[in-house]
């Protein structure tokens, strides 16, 4: 089992700068792949950012993209998602995701069924 527990979000406006972490326990967190997925009302959950198992390759949806940056510190068992220049439509709740996986492939990486253990959550707004 992986426990995951974000953390960082919060009420902003628009233009401003958040930092969301996610602490993971339980298992080798070098072991797993990362993902940030979100969640507005009324949408389907969506992918944001991955990291690979070591760092090595991340990626990012294309609404998202030259904005926000996913970074991970092994030795911490953390992964952050640096945002910035938030906009309103990015309000939603934020999930850390790990996937059991040492490849980098980003058609798995994007998909939120490729993991197995997800985090609660932590809620963005954004105000404009």
């Amino acid at each position: 089992q992986v426990q995951l527990v974000e953390s960082g979000g919060g009420l902003v406006q628009t233009g401003d700068s958040l930092r969301l972490s996610c602490a993971a326990s339980g298992r080798t967190f070098s072991n797993y792949a990362m993902g940030w997925f979100r969640q507005a009302p009324g949408k389907e959950r969506e992918f944001v950012a991955a990291i690979t198992w070591n760092g090595g390759s991340t990626y990012y949806a294309d609404s998202v993209k030259g904005r926000f940056t996913i970074s991970r510190d092994n030795a911490k068992n953390t992964v952050y998602l640096q945002m910035n220049s938030l906009k309103p439509e990015d309000t939603a709740v934020y999930y850390c995701a790990a996937d059991r996986y040492f490849g980098s492939d980003y058609s798995r990486m994007r998909e939120s069924v490729s993991y197995d253990y997800w985090g609660q959550g932590t809620q963005v707004t954004v105000s404009s």
